[in-house]
């Protein structure tokens, strides 16, 4: 299963990602700050999860559309 990581220090909340892939990202309400959401995240991690290959090519345009290129898809 492809791994999706977010650096979130580094996010600037654009909305970017959950806009483009809504079910691999999510704003997290405390801090604004884009999470992998609950469905997908690894060990309650919310900078790391692991998708399905289905969602591969959602997430990989989330991370092309980051400006900040804080967002790694590895397969």
């Amino acid at each position: 299963m492809p791994t999706v990581t977010i650096n979130r220090e580094e996010c600037t909340s654009c909305t970017s990602c959950w806009e483009t892939c809504p079910e691999v990202f999510e704003e997290d309400p405390k801090d604004g700050k884009s999470r992998i959401t609950e469905a997908f995240s690894t060990g309650g991690n919310p900078a790391e999860g692991k998708v399905s290959t289905e969602l591969l090519a959602c997430a990989q345009d989330a991370a092309d559309s980051c400006p900040v290129e804080i967002i790694t898809v590895e397969v």
